[in-house]
């Protein structure tokens, strides 16, 4: 029997097969963006009410990408980064709110004006 060369079609489907497999687990993908915007309502008081920080010591989140955010939030829930004020934040979260912040905040457009 003889064996069938791989076509350009096949090589096709096989790398969109593989890049929907890494993309799915990523924070954007089934997070709810609007649900997100609600829970930020406590991280307001640093990180600004539009993720825009005016605080010098907290960073802007607004336009980080979501699967940034979700990371940080995750190791500061499980305490391999660690911050006394983002520990106490981050411990109630569950993955679905990490995800949910995580979208929120990567769905905010931000731009730059040159002086």
């Amino acid at each position: 029997m003889q064996q069938r060369q791989p076509t350009k079609l096949g090589a096709l489907a096989a790398g969109l097969g593989l890049l929907a497999a890494v993309a799915a687990p990523w924070p954007a993908a089934a997070a709810d963006a609007a649900a997100g915007k609600a829970k930020a309502m406590q991280c307001a008081v640093c990180h600004g009410p539009n993720g825009l920080s005016s605080a010098p010591d907290a960073p802007n989140l607004a336009g980080q990408p979501a699967l940034y955010v979700a990371a940080q939030l995750k190791a500061y829930r499980s305490g391999e980064r660690k911050h006394e004020v983002m520990a106490v934040m981050a411990k109630p979260l569950t993955d679905a709110d990490i995800d949910n912040l995580a979208a929120w905040f990567a769905s905010i457009k931000v731009t730059a004006q040159l002086p």
